[in-house]
């Protein structure tokens, strides 16, 4: 009888009669560990929580949570590089690089990055923490982090939520003002520093390069982009198309499914003849438009048919433009199957074959199978952080105010006025939705006079927007990245002019 009582109490009770879960705005658990890293056993500190984003008359307004990781036997720690961490979307949780790429933690996935059962985190071997201590950032509704209320108690509306945080401008702004709060509390100003984002997280950095430097006077020796958005550089009409080409090269060669002498040579031979044809035929074809004559269209219908993967007839059916949606849904069409967006390694299962996109993004319901909950167990019972506040790996951030996005064009200019400022850009060869020949024309026009070209350098890899999922790359990505963060480190008196 109490059990019958029990059930209809559970089954009336709705999350909206909850009381909801509150946040302490300024509040961290420190734990102790040891890890292995390049064969080098050392101790680090593990500090989480949260420190609040403050206004401009000093109150709270945000609570942002954070995890931090600093190595324990550290003799100068004024020389200790710092790596301040981001991820994007914008609406997404630092989970994705914190327990899968630099951090001393990696996801328990296959070696090609495909979930495994139990779900969770082992030592990563690779993590960058030998060389720099970490901070992983989760911006406003991502993770654990939080509006606050008012003074009386209310939460600010929509409108003026997305005035304080959800834009490219104001999003760089207060994690600008974060940043300060951190490095001074934690003693970090004399430290070499470095931002890396991911995805929009490199329109956050790109914007925080400039930011720090003219507003809170902190200047940085190095940015990293990991699979970069176009950081509000213009790369419409036909330079947009023409860009897909070599990653529908490579995803096609992933698959088998070019024709048999492409496909006998290696990735990067391919890609090089792709990215030739690509800057020097494709794009200028695509640039006349209805000036091309049959005899021009067809020719290069068919050469994008080679490096493509796809019939002739339905390059000539799409003007010679083929979307990348279409791609996902067409590559593998014969075969059943479509391919993934950030990752095209991944392959979905469509409830019908016909169509011009997939139902579903495969490579997406893959990782969040693992990282979810891998990272709700490893903060809960490994950092010991404890709260009914739920994890958002993406959080409501929407809509996002995307205007006046000058990040790639700041980033330049904090580049020119810090002659230490160094870039690198990762990418990974099999995705479609940041691909690896936008990160490259990134480079090129980041600073398109060339006169900073000897401080942008770029990292390809055998993966996807997720290159450090697959183990292989893993351990490249981290070693690039590691080799980055020493060779940019000035030499002892080495004074930052040209």
């Amino acid at each position: 009888m109490l059990a019958c009582v029990l059930a209809s109490v559970s089954v009336m009770t709705t999350a909206k009669d909850l009381p909801e879960a509150k946040i302490n705005p300024d509040d961290v658990v420190v734990t102790e560990h040891r890890t292995t890293v390049n064969g080098e056993r050392f101790k680090y500190s593990a500090t989480t929580g949260t420190q609040p984003v403050f206004n401009e008359e000093g109150d709270a307004i945000a609570a942002l949570y954070f995890t931090y990781y600093k190595r324990q036997d550290v003799k100068e720690p004024e020389k200790r590089p710092l790596l301040i961490s981001f991820n994007g979307g914008p609406g997404s949780a630092s989970v994705w690089m914190h327990i899968a790429y630099t951090g001393p933690k990696s996801l328990r996935v296959d070696d090609e990055g495909f979930p495994i059962m139990p779900y969770g985190v082992k030592d990563n071997p690779h993590s960058v923490l030998d060389v720099a201590d970490i901070v992983f950032v989760n911006p406003v509704n991502t993770g654990y982090s939080r509006v606050l209320p008012f003074k009386d108690g209310e939460l600010p509306s929509r409108e003026e939520q997305q005035k304080l945080f959800f834009g490219v401008n104001a999003d760089v702004k207060y994690l600008a003002d974060w940043v300060n709060t951190f490095v001074t509390r934690n003693n970090r100003w004399q430290s070499p520093k470095y931002l890396i984002g991911e995805s929009y997280g490199t329109t956050r950095v790109s914007g925080l390069a400039l930011e720090l430097q003219n507003r809170q006077w902190m200047y940085l020796n190095g940015v990293i982009l990991v699979s970069p958005t176009d950081i509000g550089l213009e790369r419409e009409g036909p330079v947009k198309a023409a860009n897909r080409l070599p990653y529908f090269a490579a995803a096609a060669w992933y698959h088998k499914a070019l024709p048999a002498d492409l496909q006998d040579k290696d990735l990067l031979d391919v890609l090089e003849e792709v990215e030739g044809y690509t800057m020097d035929t494709y794009l200028p074809a695509l640039a006349k438009g209805a000036l091309l004559n049959d005899a021009e269209k067809d020719r290069i219908a068919g050469q994008v048919a080679y490096y493509s993967g796809l019939d002739k007839t339905t390059v000539l059916r799409s003007n010679l433009e083929i979307e990348t949606s279409f791609f996902w849904k067409e590559l593998l069409r014969d075969r059943g199957q479509t391919i993934g967006r950030l990752d095209s390694r991944y392959l979905g299962i469509d409830a019908k074959d016909v169509g011009a996109r997939p139902d579903y993004n495969a490579e997406l319901t893959s990782w969040l199978h693992s990282f979810t909950p891998a990272i709700n167990y490893y903060l809960r019972e490994e950092l010991n952080y404890k709260t009914d506040l739920k994890y958002n790996m993406f959080g409501p951030v929407h809509p996002w105010d995307r205007t006046n996005n000058n990040t790639g064009r700041n980033l330049r200019q904090a580049m020119a006025q810090n002659p230490y400022l160094n870039v690198l850009i990762q990418s990974g060869y099999f995705d479609g939705a940041t691909n690896y020949f936008d990160g490259k024309y990134n480079m090129w026009h980041i600073d398109p006079s060339g006169k900073m070209s000897d401080r942008i350098g770029f990292k390809g890899y055998r993966s996807g927007h997720m290159m450090y999922l697959r183990a292989e790359d893993l351990k490249l990505s981290n070693q690039d990245l590691r080799e980055f963060i020493l060779n940019t480190i000035p030499a002892e008196g080495e004074a930052a002019k040209y």
